[in-house]
């Protein structure tokens, strides 16, 4: 069993260079990836810090957001993985002038009033009705589970060799109408589009 580090002392040890990141994502993420410790919280503090990033380094359609400071409403659909973590996260951030909003959803809820999307692992058998309801819609769609990328998500995050990477499907951030920083395809795995989920 490996040894858990004290919640207070995982959080802090994985926040710091979290917050660190900015716009710069590259120097906090190294080889496009961060390492996890040896407590499974520090996973979703990594993951919360990504979500954070890639809402600065996305440029969403003009006329996505009513006002100039209307809120980033980051849904999370299905079971909620981060608990409190992501909350406390993005409690004092804000890009430009908006401030985050985090909503937890249920499946058959309404989603449209999202600008980020994370869809938990627990939703995978609705991906697909998903992104059916969310077409062309200028949503930033997020998972965490091997394939979701090649299913019509924008952004899967994978661990690998203990480390927290990305992919990227650039057809459907087009299809969302969104526009992602080079700063950000530069670190990512850009993955296709299967023909059957691009229709």
């Amino acid at each position: 069993m490996p040894t858990i580090v004290p919640r207070d002392k995982a959080i802090m040890r994985v926040l710091r260079p979290i917050i660190a990141m900015g716009i710069c994502l590259s120097l906090a993420l190294g080889a496009s990836a961060q390492t996890l410790d040896s407590s499974d919280s520090s996973e979703y503090l990594i993951k919360a810090g990504f979500i954070y990033n890639f809402a600065k380094l996305v440029g969403w359609p003009q006329g996505a957001f009513a006002q100039p400071d209307s809120p980033i409403v980051i849904g999370i659909l299905g079971t909620d993985p981060f608990g409190g973590i992501i909350d406390r996260i993005l409690a004092d951030k804000q890009i430009d002038a908006r401030r985050f909003v985090i909503k937890r959803l249920k499946w058959g809820m309404d989603l449209k009033g999202c600008d980020i999307l994370f869809i938990g692992s627990s939703e995978a058998a609705h991906l697909e009705e998903v992104i059916h309801a969310l077409k062309g819609l200028p949503v930033l769609t997020i998972g965490e589970t091997p394939g979701f990328a090649r299913r019509g998500c924008i952004i899967n995050l994978v661990v690998e060799d203990n480390k927290v990477r990305f992919e990227v499907n650039l057809d459907a951030a087009k299809q969302a109408d969104l526009n992602i920083s080079s700063r950000l395809l530069a670190l990512a795995r850009i993955i296709p589009q299967s023909a059957a989920d691009a229709r």
